[in-house]
């Protein structure tokens, strides 16, 4: 008797369309889910990716949520420009963002910079702000692994830190 399990992909029979939160079936014997509104999506047992075949777009899921993995800084800070938006119409306001490391070299250029007297030391990342915020990065070696998912948190006024995967954007 065949296992059943070994006919769909690694997320299983049917998942959350990243898009539109619908739920798809996979394809049977294939890699593919199949979204009637956004096409097909692959997964990556590799990677442990979904990749939206026509635009190629990656998500990474953690705690059930899918998160969108970005190439470009523009992807990124559209991302976090749209949920600073999203947290003020709830009546809240950021302090802080914290920005996933992996995403540190390529924000790097997108950064304002403010060039506070220090004695002449300065850290790249003390005087680092994005729409008028205070960015950090989060720790190198976590053990938190939402890290190598997740790509930003941004604290609100009594310090919660508040994260958002990329589809519970547009709601």
């Amino acid at each position: 008797m065949m296992n059943l399990s070994l006919q769909y992909p690694i997320f299983g029979p049917e998942i959350q369309c990243p898009h539109c939160r619908q739920t798809i079936p996979a394809l049977t014997l294939t890699d593919t889910y199949l979204c009637p509104r956004h096409g097909a999506f692959e997964a990556n047992p590799e990677t442990s990716e979904l990749i939206h075949l026509q635009s190629g777009r990656h998500w990474r899921r953690w705690n059930g949520e899918w998160y969108r993995q970005h190439n470009h800084p523009d992807g990124i800070r559209f991302e976090i420009h749209e949920a600073l938006d999203k947290l003020y119409t709830q009546g809240y306001r950021a302090t802080k963002v914290i920005i996933a490391r992996r995403y540190q070299e390529l924000m790097g250029g997108y950064l304002e910079r403010s060039s506070p007297w220090r004695g002449g030391q300065s850290s790249e990342t003390d005087s680092a702000r994005l729409y008028g915020l205070p960015v950090d990065f989060s720790p190198e070696f976590s053990e938190d692994s939402c890290w190598e998912v997740i790509n930003f948190d941004l604290e609100k006024e009594p310090g919660v830190p508040v994260r958002y995967p990329y589809f519970r954007l547009f709601e």
